[in-house]
């Protein structure tokens, strides 16, 4: 068993899929408050602040599960979209492009901590446009990291993959199963 700490359906769906027992819950953790834009330091700082925030409200009796997910084009942080016209400029740094999708995760049990930084680099051919509006206002992108989809709408405009397709949607369930082997 293990405690998600986070509020995210993809994590959810990817642990109920890869057959590990979870319960679910968030603790309060304000990103917004990171001054970062550096895409490496963004997501430990996030990781980290999460997993401090459940720590407290929580404990760890259980295994606490925390992570954080973001996507940069190799110069720049491409965070959550803020509306509709913001998930259009997120994915049209991204069409015809290579991105990395960066997951860090935290494990926490009776003191001890394990933690991994994960990449899925992705390259994409470029998004057809009535096929990204359609999207856009589906709403689907509400939520994730530069609005990017891998198991939707990015999925067939995928040319290369390197790495997880889990880290890609926030969380590498292969590191958090060895993690459990290890603690139990």
């Amino acid at each position: 068993m293990i405690l998600l700490c986070s509020s995210s359906k993809s994590r959810a769906k990817l642990l109920q899929v890869a057959n590990i027992p979870f319960i679910q819950k968030s603790c309060e953790f304000d990103e917004e408050q990171i001054q970062t834009t550096n895409p490496l330091e963004f997501v430990s700082l996030a990781t980290k602040g999460k997993f401090t925030e459940c720590l407290k409200c929580l404990g760890d009796e259980i295994p606490l599960l925390s992570a954080d997910t973001i996507i940069t084009d190799g110069k720049q942080l491409l965070r959550k979209a803020k509306n509709e016209n913001d998930a259009k400029r997120l994915l049209s740094i991204q069409s015809g492009k290579k991105i990395d999708i960066v997951t860090y995760q935290i494990i926490g049990y009776q003191g001890k901590i394990y933690d991994n930084l994960a990449t899925t680099t992705y390259y994409f051919d470029k998004f057809n446009e009535k096929d990204t509006e359609n999207y856009i206002k589906s709403g689907e992108w509400v939520g994730s990291a530069g609005a990017c989809k891998v198991e939707s709408f990015c999925k067939k405009y995928i040319k290369k993959q390197i790495g997880y397709t889990s880290t890609a949607m926030g969380l590498t369930t292969e590191w958090v199963e060895k993690i459990l082997n290890k603690i139990y």
